[in-house]
């Protein structure tokens, strides 16, 4: 987003703007709402061929190895509604090393470069997080039951699974994008919590 503050009389103004681009980030969960690094542009974008799912159980973050809870991935078909952030070159590879402890610490992800569309009509390359099929965390194929209850029991170091599922789904409401199967989910898991 900036280089140099811009310091006058001891006191920071406002950042510097970089002129250059550097790569697009594509974000369909957490990083749409909790990206955790600057940008010089965020756009609503979809991605084709693959679609937001719970399907990674947590066993870090939203929930531990004896009581997992649900995160999202980017499961194949279909298509996804997301934010995609645009960085300043010079931020690309702090960026990327924040990226890659984030979201690369179990090996659930395989990153990769897709095209994604904006929602001026560009079309980029964005970097992204595909679910690994073959990963142990990759939950398949789960019965609504089954997900409301992992969604309910997960509680981990960075919150719940109730609240993750919550907060996407307030970002998505916000950006308009309707994710009904997921509402379903969450409605059946808040009133299981109370």
């Amino acid at each position: 987003m900036f280089n140099n503050p811009n310091v006058k009389n001891g006191k920071m103004g406002p950042p510097q703007f970089l002129p250059q681009e550097g790569i697009w980030i594509f974000g369909y969960g957490s990083l749409m709402w909790h990206p955790g690094f600057l940008y010089l542009e965020s756009h609503p974008a979809l991605l084709r061929g693959y679609h937001r799912a719970l399907c990674i159980y947590s066993t870090k973050y939203r929930g531990t190895p004896k009581k997992p809870g649900l995160v999202m991935g980017l499961d194949r078909g279909g298509s996804c509604k997301g934010r995609a952030f645009l960085l300043a070159s010079v931020d690309v590879p702090k960026v990327m090393d924040y990226l890659h402890v984030r979201e690369m610490d179990t090996g659930t992800y395989a990153p990769k470069f897709l095209t994604v569309k904006l929602n001026d009509g560009r079309e980029v390359k964005a970097y992204l997080f595909l679910v690994r099929r073959e990963h142990e965390q990759y939950t398949g194929k789960l019965s609504f039951r089954d997900t409301v209850k992992l969604v309910c029991a997960g509680v981990g170091p960075k919150g719940s699974s109730i609240e993750y599922l919550q907060n996407t789904l307030d970002h998505l409401n916000t950006m308009g994008i309707e994710e009904g199967p997921l509402h379903k989910i969450y409605e059946s898991a808040k009133k299981q919590v109370k």
